[in-house]
């Protein structure tokens, strides 16, 4: 009676041990997959991110251009909530802080200065995407 109580132990601790790596391989897959789905992410917001701030500004019509850079803030703090990546969100918040200040008077006045710092913002942007 004992032996077969033995066996129904090993087999049940057996059994236990199985399921219990099982649960470890599954849960490892799973964090793999999200680290995936991370990186499409990050991708993702990287790849929208530069759609939006690719536009190059009609200093022309500054009344134009500033409300354009204001929608552009807007859409790059919503990128910014979405991206897995720290050092990319901040730089999405960074830029979108800059277009959402920027005003008629900037355009008007410093076009060349205003261009300079959102060039900068934008390479600092690249550079997150890229590391």
């Amino acid at each position: 009676m004992r032996s077969k109580n033995r066996l129904a132990a090993a087999v049940l601790g057996g059994g236990l041990l199985l399921a219990l790596t099982g649960c470890g391989v599954a849960q490892q897959a799973s964090e793999t997959a999200g680290q995936v789905g991370n990186a499409a992410s990050a991708a993702a917001v990287c790849a929208d991110a530069v759609r939006i701030t690719a536009s190059t500004p009609d200093l022309t019509d500054p009344k134009a251009a500033a409300d354009r850079a204001h929608a552009a803030a807007g859409e790059l703090s919503e990128l910014a909530s979405r991206a897995a990546n720290t050092t990319v969100g901040g730089a999405l918040d960074t830029l979108a802080t800059s277009l959402r200040e920027t005003t008629v008077d900037d355009l008007v006045n410093a076009p060349a200065a205003w261009l300079q710092k959102r060039t900068e913002q934008v390479s600092a942007l690249t550079k997150a995407c890229t590391s």
